[in-house]
């Protein structure tokens, strides 16, 4: 099995997994090795800090050997094929994780690959990180299933995973973002076979009234950058402040994947506020890494 698009899983994986990321958060120092004797390729198209630092120290504190692999130290770079490295990459390894540009790279990885391959961000999804919100989320709330959460921004890849995952565990959704960038007509037609309907809204507060959870995202994503200017422009009014978490109401936390740009997307009254739950939301992503690993790599 691979994890490529937060649907890969269902309902039930989703709380599985989310009940073996705590598990694992409350006894870090002895939860056993069972990534002993097995060794998990990163490669890393773009740069990262937490995807990176989360997926080496869970692979490592699960016994593993993690080996990260920048896109210019694999042939990748001199022009071998994504079907022929999987293939490689299959002999040595017994995962394979990706952090890429284009969704398509992960999509043939896994499609050639003979071991799991989980997408650690394309341009499309970011399923890990979106396990990690939902870690973060229950953690505050004690269950999923009926909690309002409002996107206020850039209809992105992160985006994408959440509205999906929205629609897989039952919790309402709503998106604010500009014109011309809102969420994938395509992603919006999955949630909706997925027993999910999110809401498409163009002002932040009318997203954010009377949720429980309020998530932004950078307005310029990697790749992005030719654009600031006109997305710095844009964007202007779609910034999560102390004014939209309190049309939220003081039950709400305020999520961010990181990294922040502070005073463009989310101010430092809210990131450093007490509705905040950042930084408990970036730890996540290593929990939620091991039981992702000890799923799908251990279990082999």
């Amino acid at each position: 099995m691979n994890l490529i698009s937060i649907s890969d899983l269902t309902k039930e994986e989703i709380l599985r997994l989310l009940d073996s990321a705590e598990a694992f958060r409350a006894r870090r120092s002895r939860h056993g090795e069972p990534l002993k004797g097995k060794s998990l390729a990163m490669i890393f198209e773009k740069p990262s800090t937490r995807t990176r630092v989360s997926l080496e120290v869970a692979a490592s504190e699960l016994g593993g050997h993690p080996l990260y692999l920048s896109a210019g130290e694999l042939q990748l770079g001199r022009g071998e094929t994504i079907a022929d490295t999987a293939r490689v990459l299959s002999r040595f390894v017994h995962g394979i994780t990706a952090r890429v540009f284009s969704h398509n790279t992960v999509v043939q990885l896994a499609a050639h690959a003979s071991v799991p391959v989980v997408n650690a961000l394309s341009d499309w999804e970011h399923p890990l990180q979106i396990l990690a919100d939902l870690q973060t989320i229950r953690q505050r709330f004690g269950s999923l299933e009926g909690l309002r959460l409002a996107w206020v921004g850039d209809g992105n890849n992160v985006c994408n995973s959440l509205i999906l995952a929205s629609a897989i565990l039952g919790m309402e959704i709503t998106v604010a973002s500009p014109p011309g960038y809102l969420p994938k007509t395509e992603i919006i037609e999955q949630a909706k076979s997925l027993g999910g309907l999110p809401r498409i809204v163009t002002e932040p507060a009318d997203a954010a009234r009377g949720v429980d959870v309020l998530v932004t995202d950078t307005w310029v994503s990697m790749g992005d950058e030719g654009e600031e200017a006109e997305r710095l422009r844009v964007f202007g009014k779609y910034q999560l402040n102390a004014d939209l978490m309190r049309i939220a109401g003081q039950q709400a936390i305020a999520l961010h994947c990181l990294p922040a740009h502070r005073g463009q997307e989310i101010t430092d009254e809210v990131m450093d506020g007490p509705q905040s739950a950042v930084f408990d939301e970036a730890e996540n992503r290593l929990h939620t890494s091991k039981a992702v690993m000890a799923w799908l790599i251990g279990q082999r």
